[in-house]
């Protein structure tokens, strides 16, 4: 390593430097220049304050949702096979679906038809014959935990589509066990309308409504009493159970003014499959009243007037504008696999968070003079050039995170001064290495450039060790661990850039300057 700098090298150098120092100045400006596409780094919920939510996805619903799909195919399949069946019913606590055949001779061609039935997942149930004589369709343990892992997973997605659309910054939303999810808002500190929304499953669904008027009083089976959203608008109407068109295949919904009546609506609109669906129901249900049920309640039952073939409709259930907006971004981002219940909150004021950037911000200005200070004192004219690169490296680091626009923690803040102590080990090497050097004797150039040779290595080695440890820590880790270790990461990167180049430069630059009998350190 040759202690010699050419123009472009010194000048790519600088150019780092002083790019680093201007993507750092928008964290130090309360409204940066709406000109120019600034980046900040932005608060976590430790030193911003705001809310934290840990939420339980209901594993027994989610369970007995699956139950009732199956009963139906249940049904569905007897039928098909020209098999009958007497008294079937649920048991959600057992994760059971149970019926007598028609007659015994039946019992093994029913048990055939049910085992040819589509499984989710693997194995996910198995049919047998009880001592009564009655069938049981039982789902498998295995099943269920796969499920709801499954379905952990789709409401992490869900529940940051929902939080975008209301527009908080840099949500944590991130797995906790099997059936949790916590929830993590800056700057958020009154969590209401998040919680009506998360705790909002907005599994829409459309059903015919039963017209016979005894069935409001002793439903079927197949048909349920489900209440009206608004009970201005009536009690229960008795519903048939099939669902002739799934939310599921809405594709968009937003808020609109009703042009009849001025009120606040929700229009949607669905693919290819919904519309065939509901054009298909509509043509040959005219006159019947059409339920639209959210989570279980009716928001609205019209009659239809004429077949509906656009795809398109709107729900007028008394809403204002927030609640119009809430409905039609629950649609949107879609529909729950199962509730989410708040099992635990938290509020943290922006006080408390206040607090914590003063005391972070003393640790580290405490920290970085100690290391100022004791590099001067044991290395001179070499430590102030360490004390150049170590403040190089802070800016640097801030300006990484500013540039991915990062959210900083306090263990964050703990990983930046750490990487000062580190980027210091750099520096230290380096120059008692040189120290060495002189004392066997070496002219001050030959130090210079030995002392770099050989720590260079050690340098590099140790550092690369450290990067992928915290790399693994950024992969597998959650909440404050990824932000401790993103930035020692980063941190990593601009301390071999600083040590083992801006302090290089700055040396070399003094030795072809001064041109010394020796070396102040």
């Amino acid at each position: 390593m040759r202690m010699y700098y050419s123009r472009l090298k010194l000048a790519s150098v600088l150019g780092v430097c002083l790019l680093g120092l201007l993507l750092c100045l928008p964290n130090g400006m309360r409204k940066p220049l709406p000109s120019i596409p600034w980046r900040q780094i932005h608060l976590g919920l430790d030193l911003r304050g705001g809310s934290y939510l840990l939420m339980q996805v209901d594993l027994q619903s989610l369970t007995h949702d699956r139950l009732q799909t199956l009963s139906e195919n249940t049904r569905d399949a007897l039928l098909d096979a020209h098999l009958g069946y007497q008294n079937i019913t649920v048991d959600a606590a057992k994760a059971t679906i149970s019926f007598m055949p028609r007659m015994a001779s039946e019992t093994d061609a029913d048990i055939a038809a049910l085992n040819a039935l589509p499984r989710a997942v693997p194995n996910e149930f198995s049919v047998s014959r009880r001592e009564d004589g009655s069938i049981a369709l039982v789902l498998a343990p295995e099943s269920i935990r796969v499920r709801a892992r499954e379905a952990v997973t789709q409401s992490i997605e869900i529940v940051r589509r929902r939080i975008d659309g209301t527009g908080a910054v840099d949500p944590e939303i991130t797995r906790q066990g099997d059936d949790r999810i916590v929830v993590e808002l800056p700057g958020i500190s009154d969590p209401d309308r998040i919680k009506a929304l998360l705790g909002t499953t907005a599994k829409m669904s459309f059903h015919l409504v039963d017209a016979n008027p005894l069935h409001a009083t002793y439903p079927p089976q197949g048909v349920s009493l489900l209440q009206m959203a608004d009970p201005a608008e009536g009690g229960a109407l008795p519903v048939f159970d099939h669902v002739d068109v799934d939310g599921s295949d809405l594709t968009n919904a937003g808020a609109v003014i009703d042009q009849q009546s001025g009120k606040w609506a929700v229009s949607f609109s669905f693919d290819s499959i919904g519309t065939h669906a509901f054009a298909a129901v509509t043509q040959t249900n005219v006159g019947k009243r059409f339920a639209i049920v959210l989570d279980n309640k009716i928001i609205e039952a019209p009659v239809i007037m004429s077949p509906i073939t656009g795809g398109n409709g709107q729900i007028t259930g008394g809403f204002d504008a927030q609640k119009a907006t809430d409905l039609a971004l629950m649609l949107r981002a879609g529909a729950l696999p199962a509730p989410l219940s708040v099992i635990e909150q938290r509020s943290i004021g922006p006080s408390l968070g206040a607090d914590s950037i003063r005391a972070g911000m003393i640790s580290l200005g405490v920290g970085f003079v100690m290391v100022v200070v004791f590099m001067v004192l044991f290395y001179g004219r070499f430590g102030w050039y360490a004390d150049l690169a170590l403040l190089a490296n802070l800016v640097l680091m801030v300006a990484i995170l500013s540039l991915f626009e990062a959210t900083l923690t306090l263990p964050g803040m703990a990983g930046m001064l750490l990487t000062l102590g580190m980027a210091v080990d750099a520096n230290i090497l380096i120059n008692e290495r040189i120290r060495e050097e002189i004392a066997r004797g070496r002219t001050p150039l030959a130090a210079m450039q030995t002392g770099f040779e050989k720590a260079t290595s050690t340098i590099i080695d140790s550092n690369a060790t450290a990067l992928l440890a915290h790399v693994m820590l950024f992969v597998f880790g959650t909440g404050p661990v990824r932000g401790f270790a993103l930035t020692i990461t980063i941190g990593i990167v601009t301390t071999l850039f600083t040590t083992l180049l801006l302090s290089r430069m700055l040396m070399a630059r003094w030795y072809a300057r001064t041109r010394p009998t020796s070396l102040p350190v």
